[in-house]
């Protein structure tokens, strides 16, 4: 199951998953974008309401027979000044990114478990670093890095639980960037979804199997470049 699987860097996971053998069901509340995606399972839910997620669960288990992975993708941003930040931004904020991420993940583990499954949590490198009016949005990144590592020694051996911070990964296939924004990142170019999905992949599967309570940060090393104003 791919949450917010519907578009974006969900989307190129769900599609990477397919193409490496898996079947795939998409959790969101949008309808998928591409035709690719609609031939997967597809299921409008909230991951922020728990009924919801209960349901896509047992969906999903009933017509593909287990679950062997989750990948909690979902999430939303309100950028607004702090002054201006309400209770009810922060909450929706909280409450589709964490904890949507908590719930997925606690309604997931017993199907899993019997799998023998993993799970890979999709944060930010707003977890470390951040913008202005990033409030909301960063601390719920910083929460699903830590969820990360605490799932990972709950849920242990069983279930492996890692994280993907991502960076600046360009989502619209028709945006163009200028020479600085490429020559700024180490790796020469602006991060694409299927960097991101690339990794979800190999985490969920066998091969990392000793791998479990990390972070991994895909960001072309812009958060190991130190930065001067002449």
């Amino acid at each position: 199951m791919v949450t917010g699987g519907a578009r974006g860097i969900g989307a190129s996971i769900a599609l990477t998953l397919a193409e490496a053998g898996w079947n795939v069901a998409i959790l969101d509340l949008d309808k998928p974008e591409s035709r690719r995606l609609k031939s997967m399972l597809s299921i409008r839910g909230d991951v922020g309401s728990e009924p919801e997620v209960i349901d896509a669960l047992r969906e999903t288990v009933r017509l593909f027979g287990r679950l062997d992975g989750l990948v909690n993708n979902a999430g939303i941003e309100i950028p607004r000044p702090l002054a201006k930040l309400t209770l009810e931004d922060w909450n929706r904020v909280i409450g589709t990114n964490l904890t949507g991420t908590f719930l997925c993940s606690k309604h997931a583990a017993p199907y899993l478990r019997k799998a023998g499954g993993a799970i890979v949590n999709i944060a930010s490198t707003r977890a470390r670093q951040s913008e202005p009016n990033t409030e909301a949005y960063s601390a719920s990144k910083g929460g699903i890095v830590a969820l990360t590592h605490a799932m990972a020694i709950s849920l242990g051996p069983d279930i492996r639980v890692n994280c993907i911070s991502p960076g600046w990964i360009e989502t619209d296939p028709d945006a163009h960037h200028s020479t600085t924004d490429e020559s700024q990142h180490p790796c020469g170019r602006v991060g694409m979804p299927e960097d991101v999905a690339d990794m979800a992949a190999y985490l969920l599967s066998d091969r990392a199997g000793f791998i479990t309570g990390q972070e991994f940060v895909v960001d072309g090393g812009m958060t190991r470049k130190m930065i001067y104003h002449d």
